[in-house]
């Protein structure tokens, strides 16, 4: 099926949960004026849907291949790419000073969720190389943002970033991947690096020019531990002084992991010096790289949490017209006996607008992210710590929900959606990673109850959350949730042990991540009070169904956020694993 941009939905999204006419009223984001960002929504809607989505089905078909040494796309690939680079669409948040256009990462937002809408797997690649700008951006030396950021921003080259080994996983701390000095000769200065990185997102490909990799690796001498970990760039082809392209760097992609989605995505095993000749250097101070990866992986999974977002939105078009097709049966409360399209049935109804709802919902919870992020840009502090609280939720709450829309679309279809020839289970196929990646979802929730809630020993949260039940009004569903919220990390914070928290983590996740939406769904609702269009009406249904059902089934978390961390414990290790 083909994707239809909600533009529309977007463009409310961005004006009442992100609040990008105040952005604008700022010197820097001055040209994020309503006729711009309508502009863009449409223009970058009309370009996913019209040439990154057509290669959708294909890519999940044919996938990423490895011949002979060369990572290669499906035909179109490559073209589709060139036009998204030529048309700028790249550069949408980059900084100015290197050829981007500077406006506000909210915009960058949309351009990614239409992508990732149009093709999940293919926007992998842009995605990634929106962390590396702001990594070495932000630490990167001036030498540095010189060197790689202009054709970064371009998106002439991508970017990557390289974490995970074979024995580490989400231990980051355990990683063995070497860094040397060089002491002379033609890289003085810089450093020799070896060692092997799994899954690595568009690790090797011959769409871009170049391929920057941001590297975690040890130096002689390091701290054992996350404290021991330093930051290399290292890129694919060496960058001569005046910026042309050298020969190849020694490193190669060993192997594409064969995935259960994202096929086109080519994921990739890395090895980095098999001839000891990999050159790389030192981003920021030495032992201080798992800082610099952070603000990546901070961008990232913003933009992880959008692909919940994307699959949804992807999921829910393939399945409303799925329903709206497929006749079977008579209404059973109907007084015709004749068979009806399945959309006309309570429960199909019932399923199409929990996955709108959702959908909707973690949208909202996007847009008001990266709004706050756009603030803390502007230098509102508190803005910034709001965002960084919102950022473990809409990573964990967007993705589950990405998955659950993604599977409700396969339901919908009934036994159509379980054969492959329909499409709706690559949707589900290509969101069950997104939970897993950048941090599984229950790391998330652990930032959130032990850093997160940390901040001002609560009360950033505490004051989300009472912001909201002022709000609220004769919602009670919604006030009766953030009261929830309160409560429960209240007691997380004055009561609960480590372990207990932990183990409250994910479920307090939700609830906290639901009250945001539902909070930023009542005011779009509220900011279409006087029309009586269909969007208008639709979106009133919409959140009706949000507060009815989602909300109140958020709040019935609190008992199992509260329940301890006893019970988990109560098997012996050996019996548990029977």
């Amino acid at each position: 099926m083909n994707y239809s941009p909600p533009t529309q939905e977007q463009v409310l999204a961005m004006r009442v949960c992100a609040g990008i006419e105040q952005l604008a009223e700022s010197e820097r984001f001055e040209a994020a004026t309503p006729d711009m960002v309508e502009a863009i929504a449409e223009g970058i809607g009309q370009f996913a849907a019209g040439e990154w989505a057509p290669l959708n089905r294909v890519g999940d078909l044919e996938g990423a291949k490895l011949e002979n040494g060369v990572v290669r796309l499906p035909d179109g690939y490559k073209e589709a790419y060139d036009h998204y680079v030529e048309q700028g669409w790249n550069s949408i948040d980059g900084p100015a000073a290197y050829g981007g256009q500077g406006l506000p990462f909210t915009l960058s937002c949309n351009v990614l969720e239409n992508l990732g809408a149009a093709n999940m797997a293919f926007n992998l690649l842009p995605m990634l190389s929106v962390g590396s700008i702001e990594a070495l951006e932000a630490h990167g030396s001036q030498e540095q943002k010189d060197r790689y950021l202009p054709k970064l921003v371009s998106g002439a080259w991508s970017g990557t970033m390289n974490l995970t080994e074979p024995q580490a996983g989400s231990d980051v701390g355990a990683l063995r991947t070497t860094a040397h000095p060089i002491a002379d000769g033609e890289h003085a200065s810089k450093w020799r690096i070896k060692g092997q990185k799994i899954y690595i997102t568009w690790g090797d490909h011959e769409l871009a020019e170049n391929i920057v990799h941001l590297v975690l690796a040890r130096t002689p001498d390091a701290p054992e531990g996350s404290r021991g970990i330093s930051l290399f760039v290292v890129p694919k082809y060496h960058v001569k002084d005046d910026g042309s392209l050298g020969p190849r760097n020694d490193l190669r992609a060993v192997s594409l992991e064969h995935k259960l989605g994202i096929n086109a995505s080519p994921t990739c095993v890395m090895s980095y010096g098999d001839n000891d000749e990999c050159i790389g250097e030192l981003v920021g101070a030495e032992n201080r790289g798992l800082a610099a990866m952070f603000t990546m992986m901070n961008n990232a999974r913003i933009n992880v949490g959008n692909q919940g977002v994307q699959i949804g939105e992807r999921a829910l078009q393939q399945a409303s017209g799925y329903a709206a097709e497929r006749v079977q049966s008579a209404r059973a409360g109907g007084a015709d006996k004749s068979p009806v399209a399945i959309v006309e049935h309570p429960d199909v109804r019932r399923m199409l607008l929990r996955m709108r709802a959702l959908t909707e919902g973690a949208r909202a919870l996007l847009y008001y992210t990266a709004g706050q992020v756009d603030r803390g840009t502007l230098g509102d502090a508190a803005a910034q710590a709001r965002a960084d609280l919102c950022v473990p939720m809409l990573k964990a709450w967007g993705t589950d929900i990405g998955v659950e829309v993604a599977s409700i679309g396969v339901q919908v279809h009934g036994g159509m959606g379980f054969v492959e020839e329909t499409g709706a289970a690559q949707h589900y196929r290509d969101a069950r990673i997104a939970p897993i990646y950048e941090g599984t979802n229950g790391i998330q929730a652990a930032d959130l109850v032990t850093r997160k809630l940390g901040m001002e020993s609560g009360e950033v949260l505490f004051g989300l959350m009472q912001e909201i039940v002022r709000d609220a009004g004769e919602e009670s569903t919604l006030a009766d949730l953030a009261k929830a919220c309160v409560e429960t990390g209240r007691w997380m914070v004055s009561e609960a042990s480590l372990d207990d928290r932990l183990a409250g983590s994910v479920p307090f996740t939700a609830m906290c991540a639901v009250a945001v939406a539902g909070w930023q769904l009542v005011r779009q609702r509220e900011a279409l009070a006087q029309e009586g269009t269909g969007f208008a009406n639709r979106k009133r249904a919409t959140v009706r169904f949000f507060l009815n059902r989602i909300a109140p089934e958020a709040s019935g978390l609190s008992a199992s956020a509260k329940a301890g961390a006893e019970d988990l414990y109560s098997l012996e290790t050996d019996t548990l694993l029977g």
